[in-house]
């Protein structure tokens, strides 16, 4: 188990590389709205249900980018990539929590009654829109992958950007979270391009993986994530 990142908070300024969200009444602030609104229409629909099983990070993320690497990515069977995604993980909340704070973005949900892919939990009115940790989870999570299995590259990208997608789907982040989520996780990832740590586990990972693939056991139950940017909705 790990309970740390690689990063320290003061290695990447999010507030200062991010800027202020759009504001309300701004081009990109109504645009922002009208996506929304135009998301809603997807419920109960196959894509709404795929944005559901993305909300719980440890399951949803880690079976759809099992998918698209083509090896079960766990605890247990491939604990070093395991390890290398969960630090990750803490490195999303280093970064991007001062952003959130700093600027406070209510969520797209504040103040009526539209209907999300998620139960509406208190922790969705305390946490700020901006940027999304789930998309800075995603993208993190893509490029890294992307890194240790090059000849995956396209579909791990692809589902990188879905997962993000997934969050806009849900109702929860506007579009520019999630963009704003994938440039930070973007300059997260480049920064941990010279971390000694961060290199050594990837060497790791990437002689585990090697090893898995070997084995030919691919995850199961694929399916849902096929096609992953084909069925995200209205654009």
């Amino acid at each position: 188990m790990t309970d740390r990142g690689y990063l320290r908070p003061d290695e990447i300024d999010a507030s200062a590389l991010l800027g202020p969200p759009p504001a309300p009444g701004s081009p990109r602030g109504i645009a922002d709205w009208a996506r929304f609104i135009e998301t809603r229409s997807l419920e109960g629909s196959e894509r709404w249900r795929v944005a559901s099983l993305d909300v719980d990070i440890r399951s949803g993320a880690f079976a759809r980018f099992s998918c698209a690497a083509g090896v079960t990515i766990d605890q247990q069977r491939t604990p070093a990539t395991w390890k290398v995604l969960a630090r990750l993980e803490y490195d999303v909340r280093t970064v991007g929590r001062p952003a959130k704070d700093r600027y406070g973005r209510l969520r797209p949900i504040t103040g009526n009654t539209y209907s999300i892919c998620e139960p509406r939990a208190a922790w969705l009115t305390l946490n700020a829109s901006y940027p999304s940790g789930h998309s800075m989870i995603g993208w993190s999570y893509a490029l890294t992958l992307a890194q240790l299995l090059p000849d995956r590259s396209e579909v791990l990208i692809e589902n990188g950007k879905a997962y993000g997608e997934s969050r806009i789907i849900c109702g929860v982040h506007y579009q520019s979270d999630v963009e704003a989520g994938r440039l930070l996780a973007s300059a997260m990832v480049a920064r941990l391009q010279s971390n000694r740590e961060f290199q050594s586990d990837m060497r790791r990972a990437a002689a585990e993986l090697k090893r898995a693939r070997g084995r030919g056991r691919a995850p199961q139950n694929c399916q849902v994530y096929d096609n992953p940017l084909r069925s995200a909705g209205p654009s």
